[in-house]
């Protein structure tokens, strides 16, 4: 990992986020010969990192390890002269040209003339320690990206609201069984959507339940999980081999409360794929990609299609600045 050599220099680009999107915007800066500074962030790698076998990026016909494909992308915008450094964004000051970040108590200033926001989105965890533990082993938070490992098994999706009968949905492609968990005795979706699920044949529900734990760590392998009814206390087992979370996610973008526009769900808007706003406005030199702005697709490939467009939207707004 290389180490800035002039820390208060201001900066081409500095890249938020060392997923998909903001490792390949790396990679087509340092072509640029921009020299992106990438701040890692809290997550190093995102969704990726603790992902298993990814078997849908392009290139990979027999799949790739998630963090393997995370390193081999960090590796390669490392070759082209991007810095990366181990750093969490506290805030920014989007007021004021070149812009100023800030990474804590005791640490200068970094400034730069271009932004591009790559800090992802985080999954909603229930917080289980063995739920954490077995994520990558049967635990999962998207569907689309590890339903096919689901295939001819019982599986379960927790979850009440549009996202939890979309996967549910979704994972009947595969699974035998789904069953769908859900805290409340109401459920969140939409009506179409809720009566799609109950329409199901593979659909079985449970209300009013939560999961107390996922059974298999110690054999890395998820193996059921113990339910507790909420109404009655009645606790039981349910033999699964899959479980998917489908209680969304939280985007990253706190420090931008007030600086650019977000959705109701704190996603930034962006408009013509990558310029972000403020109170509808542009804001010249920030560029957003990933799933900081994608709540929809949220793939691999997707967030590092909009890290290219990133990139080149840097490229030629320094060219057009005089850089």
């Amino acid at each position: 990992m290389s180490e800035i050599t002039s820390p208060n220099a201001t900066r081409d680009t500095v890249i938020l986020g060392s997923g998909c999107a903001g490792l390949t915007a790396a990679i087509y800066a340092a072509r640029a010969n921009l020299k992106p500074l990438v701040l890692e962030g809290h997550e190093p790698g995102g969704q990726l990192s603790i992902t298993t076998l990814v078997e849908n990026f392009p290139g990979w016909p027999e799949g790739v390890q998630g963090p393997e494909l995370i390193e081999n992308m960090k590796q390669q915008a490392i070759r082209f002269g991007a810095e990366l450094k181990m750093a969490h964004l506290v805030s920014v000051d989007l007021g004021k040209h070149p812009y100023e970040l800030n990474l804590g108590p005791g640490k200068d200033p970094i400034r730069t003339r271009t932004l591009v926001i790559a800090s992802g989105a985080s999954a909603r965890w229930l917080g289980l320690p063995s739920e954490q533990a077995l994520i990558g082993h049967g635990v999962s938070s998207c569907a689309t990206c590890d339903g096919f490992f689901a295939s001819g098994k019982q599986i379960a999706v927790i979850g009440g609201g549009d996202s939890a009968m979309e996967e549910a949905l979704f994972l009947t492609r595969f699974a035998t069984k789904v069953t769908l968990i859900n805290r409340s005795e109401r459920f969140r979706a939409s009506r179409i959507m809720l009566d799609r699920a109950i329409a199901h044949p593979a659909i079985q529900f449970l209300s009013s339940t939560v999961v107390e734990e996922v059974l298999g760590v110690e054999d890395k392998e998820v193996r059921g999980l113990k339910l507790r009814d909420t109404i009655s206390g009645e606790r039981s087992e349910l033999p699964v081999s899959f479980l998917f979370l489908g209680i969304g996610h939280v985007p990253n973008a706190k420090m931008f409360h007030g600086q650019l526009d977000l959705d109701p769900d704190g996603y930034i808007l962006t408009h013509g794929n990558v310029f972000p706003s403020h109170n509808g406005q542009p804001v010249p030199g920030v560029f957003a990609c990933g799933d900081i702005q994608d709540r929809r697709y949220r793939q691999a490939v997707t967030a590092a299609g909009t890290g290219c467009m990133a990139a080149l939207e840097v490229e030629k707004f320094l060219e057009e600045h005089g850089r």
